[in-house]
């Protein structure tokens, strides 16, 4: 039997049981959702399923335009970041929502940002996730970092900055 899906231990093979001999907890489905209700510390429904609403965002796509100092400087970070299938900036795809950089009382400085995806299920999400934070922490008197992915509002193409829209039609796509 060949599979697109990966192989998960925690849901049992239901071929090796009879279906009557099952107690409802062993049927996928039935019982406690994990990770429902719970704020999502074990997001166990699905590798990609860590939703956090975000607050209705104004003055999209958010460039950094304005940004001073380290917060340039975070900005300046996240042009670098390339989405992992196409050369383009994730700020210029309109993925990033926000930066707020705050400085911490003997602990530097921090930085939020608020990222979204192209889709829930993305399948560089880890890796574009890592990249971004691993960037961010990079930047000079950045001491911690802390990004959350959002879903509102939902990422749609009019997201995309020009420049941005000039390298995908370099890349050869059309917008």
């Amino acid at each position: 039997m060949s599979s697109e899906l990966p192989y998960d231990p925690e849901i049992p093979d239901l071929r090796e049981k009879d279906p009557e001999d099952l107690s409802p907890e062993e049927i996928p489905g039935t019982g406690p959702i994990p990770g429902l209700d719970d704020d999502c510390d074990d997001p166990a429904l699905c590798a990609y399923t860590e939703y956090v609403e975000g607050e209705e965002v104004e003055d999209m796509p958010a460039t950094g335009e304005g940004a001073e100092g380290i917060e340039a400087d975070v900005w300046d970070a996240l042009y670098g970041v390339e989405d992992p299938e196409m050369p383009v900036s994730i700020v210029d795809l309109g993925l990033i929502y926000g930066v707020e950089v705050t400085e911490r009382v003997d602990e530097g400085h921090h930085a939020e940002v608020l990222m979204t995806l192209t889709y829930s299920g993305c399948p560089a999400r880890d890796m574009l996730t890592d990249e971004v934070e691993r960037e961010v922490a990079g930047v000079e008197g950045i001491e911690s970092v802390d990004l959350r992915l959002v879903w509102s509002p939902e990422w749609s193409i009019e997201m995309v900055t020009e420049q941005g829209r000039e390298d995908l039609n370099d890349f050869g796509l059309s917008v």
